[in-house]
């Protein structure tokens, strides 16, 4: 479990590297353009496009790091409601929707693959699949969380501060926090 720990660290580590080049890739791109096009009346003619593209690849690896956080939208209300048992339930039905979901992301990235990488962007002239290809390591990243989470669920492993982030007991997570 150790390593698997490990392991999950650097590729978290790696994402959010991931998201700050491509945000200060973005900004340079943009900056730089705008520098250019006002004091020297002329630009990169890739920067707007690529901009384009890194902006879709910040989103759906923050996605991923959201979702690893607990992030995204969810009913704390209802959850909170239940026992340990029914939160645990709802733990397990929540990531099994969520791996559905992560499946069908994935597989529909398979099924368009050979389209994607056929058409290139119009100025760069990159493959397509370099720019929709990202939500194959999105859809695998969130199946893999979310089929770790059912394990977890199911087996009655789930730490207590995810648990807390499941269903938004802040007060518990600020407490250990303190600690």
């Amino acid at each position: 479990m150790k390593y698997l720990a490990r392991l999950e660290l650097i590729a978290v580590r790696l994402g959010e590297f991931a998201l700050v080049a491509l945000l200060a890739g973005m900004t340079v791109m943009v900056f730089g353009n705008v520098v250019l096009r006002y004091a020297f009346n002329s630009g990169w003619n890739f920067s707007e496009e690529m901009s384009r593209y890194f902006f879709v690849w910040l989103t759906f690896i923050g996605a991923i790091l959201a979702f690893r956080e607990y992030n995204h939208i969810g009913v704390e209300t209802l959850v909170r409601q239940f026992g340990p048992m029914g939160r645990r339930i709802c733990l397990a039905l929540t990531n099994l929707v969520i791996l559905v979901c992560a499946g069908v992301l994935f597989w529909g990235t398979w099924v368009q693959h050979p389209i994607n990488a056929s058409m290139t962007t119009p100025v760069v002239g990159l493959s397509m699949i370099w720019v929709y290809g990202i939500t194959y390591v999105t859809g695998g990243c969130i199946a893999l969380m979310a089929f770790v989470r059912i394990i977890r669920a199911v087996t009655g492993h789930t730490p207590p501060e995810e648990m807390a982030r499941f269903t938004g007991d802040f007060d518990l997570l600020d407490q250990k926090d303190r600690q």
